[in-house]
């Protein structure tokens, strides 16, 4: 990459050729190479190249072409849909109702699969197109110095970018796009935007530095490198390009996105839960086969049934309820919040997500500073010194013909009346340096004939090493900002001299003798949702940590600002973060609301940890810095602005960097992720049930308890109702907690309730055994059929309709969507044996004593569901409706409350 160092090739020991110079970064604490060094590996000269020596570089280093983007076409989503491990499980029985000749279940299937995936890969396809939409970040031309020959007089030329090679001498100007990585050469008044690279919102100054020091910090720390993507906020630079395509920083990021993504919480759940159904479904066929063979002497002539009891276990519906679920959460949420979905299992991961990491600048602060205090030399509140430090600002701005203030200028500016600054009349300014890091502007006082006064401002050593003062005051005044800056403040120092007029320009040597007037402190203007968002997520048990580049005192500051409490021990910075081990660092990220001083890498290894304690995380960035640490958590997040390479390595894009629709989004998972929830437990114990009753029934009877085409027509009954959980109208509670599908617990629920709904439908074989034997009753075994055919479809109602009311919302008289399909499956299980289609499927009309012999099962049902819930709630540490019950979640102490919307989420 383009870092000043050693210049080698890339995994090589050996010198780079000219003209294809890598450079590496420079480790903290080495000597960065010098400008000459840079120049002779690169192969050229403060000229910049001949054209020769250019066209001959175009065609190694690769051009300058930015990442190409990969946009998938919607055929490709389509067939990434099919390795979901649940319609992969559900296309394998498909093939094996092939082959045993099932071909109505086999094209029921079939057509399942067709419409889940058809689903996701139109929604995935919707949200690619959105964010190819939006802007991208990259310079168009370069102004580049070029010669004709050797001996020709370099002359100025703008070229596309594209025809950049290392060695290229470019010029750089405000408002540019730094078009590759480069080594500054010279600068005047140089200031950089990064925040494509970095996420920090302040502009930083670039020096072409040519003294033998040691590098300090990363490689944006560096003052004489700058970056592709970053953009000139003021001054001017010649500067040669070191690195070019693929070998830029940012192409370079682009390629780690680029690598197989790692399982989020959606797929680590769906892996986990297709392993039951799958062992089920692997453990059934057999039971049947072997069970039938040695007890009624039944061969493969059960085979169509064993497949039908393997089928009645699998929810056939889930991929599609899963991907209607997810789409009806994204499609909202994009068009209301400007929230795009990239990847729709990542709705669900949002609505897990226990943990939320992000930087403060721009989500819990606004990019841009506000004054705070004016101090005195005796630490009091001074007006005076905000009215100088305004004066100052304002003439800096006025006689430095700049075309806007900086951040802190501005700020300043912004505290003060314009009418106190009209008072006085400019003079000279001496603008601010980064070798002298104060700035001065004289001025006429009113009142004050032939006697100008110099108004100094900046840093405060700077300004402190110009005053007149005693060691010991002035080690006092240092003492005295350094507390404000500990406070999460920047501090600027404020001095004033008078002078006698006179007509020479004034020089930085002025500035000497000052008369100290005070300091100024800044604070970061904080977001203006940021305070109640932060408290609605820890309200949903959501721990946010802070993980920034900025001083500890700073980020503290600002989470003390806004309510968030950060105890004494729950910050680290950079150095203690190395100096932990992994299980150390997961024991103590889970207690830590800050993390400063924080690199990419260490960003990464904190989300990373965080996952390895059994979080569920979420990352906000926009800096390619923090591409590793999107890659490392759970959900990737970031905003619209972001560079085009964040954006692509993210899961979910906001149209703001903004937690209010972080927030939206995950009550909208968490809605989503509940309805999947729910669908799975009713429908897996229903199903289970039903195969726990089957194999006992085909021990009991001499016929099978119910025909493979009653069997698919059941389960297509009731899938088909279960949709309605799709466009369910939750709870308001159910975002009060992360919604994570549990392999296990889903394991013991299902198990639970599979052994009652068994139970359930054993006596239900009772009483056809029992009342309904006989003469005068037809055909046994179709009575038998129809009667079970029709107390299942009652039972799984019965769940639906109590599922519903323990959703309604307090005050809803409206039937939901869930109880109205509970009412249809009810009437379809009543009506079909004694409709014209009942004896397609060998049903029958049932005898009048049946149906309060009915009414009786389902009542103690009714009532096992009640007791069994109430069980489970208990054992699950839940509370009832109306009620709470606190949990920790991510190490904090914020409760996490269990959902209350009925007995089975």
């Amino acid at each position: 990459m383009a870092e000043a160092g050693t210049v080698r090739n890339q995994g090589s020991g050996t010198p780079a050729p000219p003209g294809s110079a890598h450079l590496e970064e420079v480790p903290p604490g080495h000597a960065a190479p010098t400008v000459l060094e840079v120049l002779r590996g690169l192969g050229s000269g403060p000229r910049g190249l001949t054209e020769a020596e250019a066209s001959e570089r175009t065609v190694r280093p690769g051009g300058n072409s930015g990442p190409a983007r990969r946009e998938a076409s919607w055929p490709r989503l389509f067939v990434r849909s099919l390795r979901d491990p649940f319609t992969a499980v559900l296309a394998c029985l498909g093939l094996v109702s092939a082959a045993v000749l099932a071909w109505g279940t086999t094209s029921v299937i079939l057509l399942l699969v067709a419409v889940s995936c058809a689903l996701r890969a139109s929604g995935e396809y919707r949200a690619d197109r959105s964010t190819a939409a939006l802007r991208e970040l990259v310079a168009t031309t370069a102004t580049v110095l070029r010669r004709i020959d050797e001996e020709a007089v370099p002359s100025v030329r703008e070229i596309p970018v594209t025809d950049l090679v290392p060695g290229d001498v470019i010029r750089l100007g405000p408002g540019d796009l730094v078009p590759a990585d480069v080594r500054l050469l010279r600068a005047v008044g140089l200031t950089v935007h990064q925040a494509v690279l970095t996420g920090e919102a302040e502009p930083v100054v670039k020096t072409a530095d040519d003294l033998a020091r040691p590098a300090r910090g990363g490689p944006f720390e560096q003052p004489q490198l700058c970056f592709q993507g970053s953009g000139v906020v003021s001054g001017s630079a010649t500067a040669v390009v070191t690195a070019t395509g693929a070998r830029t920083r940012f192409a370079r990021a682009h390629d780690r996105t680029s690598l197989p993504p790692r399982a989020s919480a959606f797929d680590r759940s769906v892996h986990g839960i297709s392993w039951i159904l799958i062992r089920f479904m692997l453990l059934t066929p057999p039971l049947v086969l072997m069970a039938n063979t040695a007890l009624r002497g039944r061969g493969l002539e059960t085979l169509p049934f064993a497949v039908a009891v393997a089928v009645g276990l699998t929810p056939e519906m889930l991929p599609v309820l899963v991907t209607l679920c997810l789409a009806r959460g994204a499609a909202p949420l994009a068009r209301a919040h400007g929230v795009i979905v990239r990847r729709l299992p990542a709705l669900h991961d949002v609505g897990a997500v226990d943990v939320l990491c992000l930087d403060k600048t721009g989500t819990l602060t606004e990019d841009r500073p506000v004054a705070d205090r004016a101090l005195g030399p005796d630490g009091r509140d001074d007006p005076a010194v905000l009215r100088w430090a305004a004066v100052n600002a304002w003439w800096t701005l006025q006689l430095g013909d700049l075309p806007q203030p900086d951040a802190l200028d501005g700020a300043i500016l912004d505290a003060v009346d314009e009418d106190e600054l009209t008072a006085y009349d400019g003079v000279a300014s001496v603008p601010f340096a980064p070798d002298r890091r104060h700035a001065t502007a004289v001025v006429r006082t009113p009142g004050r004939l032939g006697g100008h006064t110099l108004v100094v401002k900046g840093d405060v050593s700077s300004v402190l090493e110009r005053c007149a003062l005693a060691d010991d005051e002035r080690e006092r005044l240092l003492a005295l900002a350094a507390r404000q800056a500990d406070s999460g403040a920047r501090v600027l120092a404020v001095a004033t001299a008078e002078r006698v007029a006179h007509g020479r320009a004034y020089t930085p040597a002025d500035a000497r003798g000052l008369t100290f007037r005070g300091v100024i402190t800044l604070r970061d203007a904080l977001a203006p949702t940021a305070a109640d968002v932060l408290k609605a997520l820890t309200d949903r048990g959501i721990a946010v940590k802070v993980l920034t580049g900025d001083h500890p005192g700073t980020a503290v500051r600002a989470c003390l600002d806004l309510g968030v409490p950060v105890a004494e021990d729950a910050v680290l910075t950079a150095g203690d973060v190395d100096a932990l081990t992994g299980t150390e660092l997961a024991e103590a990220a889970a207690r830590t609301t800050v993390f400063a001083r924080c690199t990419p890498e260490h960003k990464a290894r904190i989300t990373e940890a965080l996952r390895r304690a059994g979080h569920t995380v979420g990352f906000l960035g926009d800096g390619v810095n923090d591409l590793p640490a999107l890659r490392a958590a759970d959900v990737g997040i970031a905003p619209r602005d972001a560079a085009d390479v964040v954006r692509d390595a993210a899961d979910v894009v906001l149209a703001e960097k903004d937690l209010a629709a972080v927030a939206h989004a995950v009550d909208a998972g968490r809605q989503a992720g509940g309805n999947i929830a729910t669908y799975l437990r009713i429908t897996l114990s229903s199903n289970l049930g039903n195969v726990l009753a089957m194999l006992s029934a085909g021990l009991l009877l001499p016929f099978l308890p119910m025909l493979p085409a009653q069997v698919l027509t059941q389960n297509l009954c009731f899938d088909a109702a279960q949709l309605a959980f799709a466009h369910d109208r939750p709870h308001p509670r159910v975002p009060d907690r992360p919604t994570v599908l549990d392999p296990q617990r889903l394991l013991r629920f299902i198990t639970g309730f599979g052994v009652l709904n068994a139970v359930a439908d054993l006596a239900t074989f009772g009483i056809l055994a029992l009342a309904l034997h006989g003469p005068g009753t037809g055909d046994d075994e179709a009575v038998f059929h129809s009667g079970w055919f029709t107390e299942n479809l009652l039972t799984q109602a019965a769940v639906m309709v109590m599922v519903s009311v323990g959703r309604r919302v307090a005050g809803s008289r409206r039937p939901s969507p869930v109880a109205w399909a509970a009412v249809a499956l009810a009437a379809a299980g009543l009506a079909l044996p004694a409709s014209p289609l009942g004896p397609v499927l060998g049903l029958t009309a049932l005898p009048a004593v049946y149906y309060p012999l009915l009414g009786a099962v389902l009542f103690l049902y009714a009532g096992g569901l009640l007791a069994a819930g109430s069980r489970f709630r208990r054992r699950r540490g839940g509370a009832g409706p109306g009620e709470e019950k606190g949990a920790r979640a991510a190490g904090d102490k914020g409760a996490v409350r269990p959902c209350p919307e009925g007995r089975w989420n």
